[in-house]
């Protein structure tokens, strides 16, 4: 085994934890939270599962941007983003920075206190809104895999 499949290994195994976990809370937490009785109460408990899940997503997008740059660096496949018909990289690489800012800049610095103050007002307006937004990230997230695993497997182009 030679390190460029260790390195797809951690890979995915990286995105599966991550992508994942963005479909567990998107899917069935956030739904079930916003069917709960107080408000009080269910942001305290989506602080809790957003912030234990959120610690771990960011290693999991750490290792997968890693093992992705070592990947296209050590196979000098830094010409592939040249290529329009490999446009999956490009969605990879977009959806792995829109995520990384998020857990890394904008929720410890803007959303996590736009969250609270914004719920306090209107809770349910506000798990509508987290929920959509959720839902859009998870399809770009699906929509880089399935292009990824076809792209890889030559089936896009």
């Amino acid at each position: 085994m030679d390190d460029v499949t260790i390195a797809r290994a951690l890979h995915v195994l990286a995105v599966v934890h991550w992508i994942g976990g963005v479909a567990m809370v998107t899917a069935v937490i956030l739904p079930a939270l916003r069917r709960r009785g107080e408000a009080a109460e269910r942001l305290a408990l989506f602080e809790a599962v957003e912030g234990r899940f959120g610690g771990q997503a960011k290693v999991s997008t750490l290792l997968a941007g890693a093992s992705g740059f070592y990947m296209t660096w050590r196979m000098d496949a830094w010409d592939r983003f040249l290529d329009p018909g490999l446009w999956w990289m490009h969605a990879m690489v977009a959806v792995w920075a829109i995520f990384t800012v998020v857990l890394f800049a904008a929720e410890p610095l803007i959303l996590h206190r736009w969250f609270r103050d914004r719920a306090a007002l209107d809770p349910e307006g506000t798990f509508a809104l987290v929920q959509r937004f959720h839902w859009v990230l998870l399809a770009a997230s699906l929509i880089a895999v399935a292009g990824a695993v076809l792209g890889a497997h030559g089936m896009l182009y």
